[in-house]
């Protein structure tokens, strides 16, 4: 009878099999481990997200942290943002109480003096200053520059080349051969797309009212000139523009010095953390202007006004006002080359004003491309 045989794995055979359930079970053992370590890293970072949360609402601490992000949103396109944050009843409260706030800033009567540099120095003397001065400044997250202009009379408020739309700071400087340049006033800018081409408020440019945005017995917080070189800054009708011998203005808030002394009280009262523009002026009559970078994580955050206002404090402002800032805030050298760095995703801005010093401003044409446009009939959303 014929055996039947029978084939037994051969030991290497065995030995494959072995190794490759050991490498199932090897795997199986990191597949859990990877699993139960992301279960752990979700339970962890549910615990801190939860102590967080108690922080945030429920400490002093917390809260100063949560107003401040209230606030610091409240500066940019995504303010009703802020809601979610501190709620709309307090978002609108917060706002009110800023607007207020403002306005309070822009009624003490600013009696601050100015003494320029004798027409009878020596040229000598005179040769020794330059017309401007830039330097940069830095604080607790936030980069910028303060550039000083020597002679207040240097100034003149620069408008669009063109109707219909805004014009970009460093095209005006290379336009009309300015040796500096920094953005002005506010416009109309919905949804922040606007073309930056109506102004809010007024501008006044060469003594000239270009644009009226407000009516005939209404007042506005105005920043800007007299025709002596004197810094205006407050709430002022047109008649009492007129009445001082306004030369160069724009309309923005708030005044942040007034006769020497600091009008915000502490960073809780700053408005936020953001791009900052503002102008001030020293006893001898040197405009300041102060230009803060921001929203650029591990470069320059953004600063408070609070900040702005002590910088202006340091560098010897007896006056001094906000300007627009956000994405609008640049500073421009001869030629047109942006000194700081604009936070704006799609580049330098198109505005409606711009304050440019210039070696000879009285060479200098600046026509009024508002003439005959009634501010109703200015498309401020139109490309």
């Amino acid at each position: 009878m014929q055996q039947e045989s029978t084939t037994l794995p051969s030991r290497s055979s065995a030995r494959k099999g072995s190794g490759a359930n050991k490498r199932k079970r090897k795997n199986k053992r990191r597949k859990g481990g990877f699993l139960r370590f992301v279960g752990r890293m979700i339970t962890v970072m549910m615990l801190l997200g939860g102590v967080a949360m108690i922080w945030l609402f429920f400490t002093p601490s917390g809260n100063n942290v949560r107003f401040l992000m209230a606030d610091t949103l409240i500066t940019t396109q995504h303010r009703h943002w802020a809601k979610y944050i501190i709620g709309q009843a307090e978002l609108d409260k917060r706002v009110a109480a800023y607007q207020k706030s403002f306005d309070d800033m822009g009624t003490e009567k600013d009696t601050h003096t100015i003494t320029l540099p004798s027409q009878e120095e020596d040229e000598e003397t005179q040769e020794e200053k330059p017309l401007i001065e830039v330097e940069e400044v830095s604080g607790t997250g936030y980069h910028g520059y303060v550039l000083t202009v020597n002679d207040p009379t240097k100034i003149r408020l620069g408008v669009p080349a063109k109707r219909g739309k805004g014009e970009k700071v460093s095209s005006m400087v290379a336009r009309t051969g300015a040796v500096a340049g920094v953005n002005g006033g506010g416009f109309a800018d919905p949804n922040w797309k606007g073309n930056g081409f109506k102004p809010i408020g007024v501008v006044i440019s060469q003594g000239k009212l270009y644009y009226n945005g407000i009516s005939k017995n209404a007042s506005t917080q105005v920043v800007g000139l007299d025709k002596q070189g004197k810094m205006i800054a407050g709430k002022y009708t047109l008649d009492e523009l007129d009445k001082l011998g306004i030369q160069e203005a724009v309309t923005f808030q708030p005044r942040i010095i007034v006769n020497g002394k600091g009008q915000i009280r502490s960073q809780k009262e700053g408005w936020g953390i953001a791009p900052r523009t503002a102008m001030g002026q020293r006893e001898d009559g040197a405009i300041l202007f102060v230009i803060i970078d921001g929203r650029q994580p591990g470069y320059s955050i953004g600063a408070s006004l609070y900040d702005v206002q002590q910088i202006m404090l340091d560098h010897g402002a007896v006056i001094a006002a906000n300007l627009d800032g956000g994405s609008s805030s640049v500073l421009v050298k001869e030629g047109g080359d942006i000194v700081n760095k604009p936070s704006s995703e799609y580049g330098e801005r198109y505005l409606p004003t711009a304050f440019l010093v210039f070696e000879d401003p009285e060479k200098v044409d600046i026509p009024n491309i508002w003439e005959g446009l009634r501010p109703q009939d200015i498309d401020a959303g139109k490309k």
